[in-house]
């Protein structure tokens, strides 16, 4: 096959990408420019990702010497909502592109992208999800969309639900840049419904208000966002999920397209009350595909309990086991959760348990006296 940028894009395309472009490898420096910004303003909070070394994350070269260009792919992941299994109560929400592993499809075709050029005694290598490179960017520069006013990056006629990476070469692609113009206009849905105000300006995300990245983040959960986080165990769609192109999309989504169905696989919802009775063990082989700090099963069982908090029936009897095992978790970040769940829930009469308890954290949640009642 020639080695030309038409015959690569059709290639990545009938490997089962969605969208595919072609941009030159030069450094991203209006992206590295901006990390810096936000970094020195501390709007990433301690996200680290490329965050901690922008200079290798906006130069390609520093990953692959001699990079010349980038093929982008963008790989669609939305599908239809299920309803959560009949009897599961309550549940806990997982954001859509943690449902499945839809990098692993991704990063597939990528390597068959990379694959051929390699045949042509090319060196490749795929990067996707990767703090070696800012994916958004390198997709908005090789055309295949706008961002968005929520940070996203939004395909013509396609919305932002997908999952993005590229293919770093030093063959000598032809850049196939075309740049999409801004097709936000005036609108501020997502700045409007977002749950904590986190997007504090157009493109603009702050890090210590956003739900995705806190569910992701170490330590105590934020006492100001813990009802604001609703059902969600992992994610938060909210900023998509009211964007008009994608509700657009949504609308024309083809019924007989098998791709728009859900999958029985998916892990759309969580069982709280199931999750909060595994065991570490368990509960990694379920979710630890998912970004979890330290790989510390404590923090989804932290996020868990804020859920539980927000949405159980106090009147479940099956709770006071539950809080129960918490308040007596060895780990003071379950406890001190577990203590303003037992009081969010109005089960007070458990926390004698932990009223001896001297960790700071557990302390901290005790002496606290604005707990909402449900």
């Amino acid at each position: 096959m020639p080695l030309d940028s038409a015959a690569i894009e059709a290639l990545g395309l009938a490997v089962g990408l969605d969208a595919v472009g072609v941009a030159g490898a030069e450094p991203f420096t209006e992206a590295r420019q901006e990390i810096e910004r936000r970094r020195e303003l501390g709007l990433h909070a301690d996200m680290a990702f490329t965050f901690r070394n922008p200079a290798r994350s906006t130069e390609p070269a520093r990953t692959l010497e001699g990079a010349r260009a980038l093929v982008v792919g963008a790989k669609r992941y939305d599908r239809e909502v299920p309803a959560p299994a009949p009897g599961s109560e309550p549940v806990a929400r997982v954001a859509r592109y943690a449902w499945h592993d839809h990098y692993a499809e991704l990063r597939a075709s990528l390597e068959t992208v990379a694959d051929e050029l390699r045949g042509e005694g090319w060196r490749a290598r795929v990067l996707a999800d990767d703090n070696a490179l800012v994916d958004r960017a390198a997709a908005h520069r090789a055309g295949l969309g706008w961002f968005g006013k929520n940070a996203n990056l939004l395909l013509p006629g396609q919305g932002s639900w997908f999952v993005l990476g590229s293919v770093l070469t030093d063959a000598p692609l032809e850049p196939t840049e075309s740049r999409v113009p801004d097709g936000c206009g005036s609108c501020t849905r997502c700045l409007d419904d977002c749950p904590t105000g986190a997007i504090v300006a157009p493109g603009v995300v702050d890090a210590r208000r956003c739900l995705a990245w806190l569910v992701q983040a170490k330590g105590v959960f934020p006492v100001e966002h813990r009802v604001a986080l609703g059902d969600r165990l992992y994610g938060c769609d909210d900023c998509q999920e009211v964007c008009p192109p994608n509700r657009l999309v949504d609308r024309r989504r083809d019924a007989s397209d098998p791709g728009s169905h859900a999958d029985p696989a998916d892990q759309a919802w969580v069982p709280v009350l199931d999750l909060l009775t595994s065991t570490d063990e368990e509960i990694m082989v379920r979710h630890g595909r998912w970004y979890v700090p330290e790989r510390d099963p404590a923090a989804i069982r932290r996020n868990a309990l804020l859920v539980l908090a927000n949405t159980a029936a106090p009147d479940d009897p099956r709770l006071e086991v539950v809080l129960t095992d918490a308040l007596a978790d060895p780990r003071p970040l379950v406890r001190a959760h577990a203590v303003w769940a037992a009081r969010r829930l109005g089960r007070d009469d458990l926390l004698h348990l932990v009223a001896a308890d001297v960790d700071e954290w557990v302390r901290t949640e005790l002496d606290r006296h604005e707990v909402p009642a449900r």
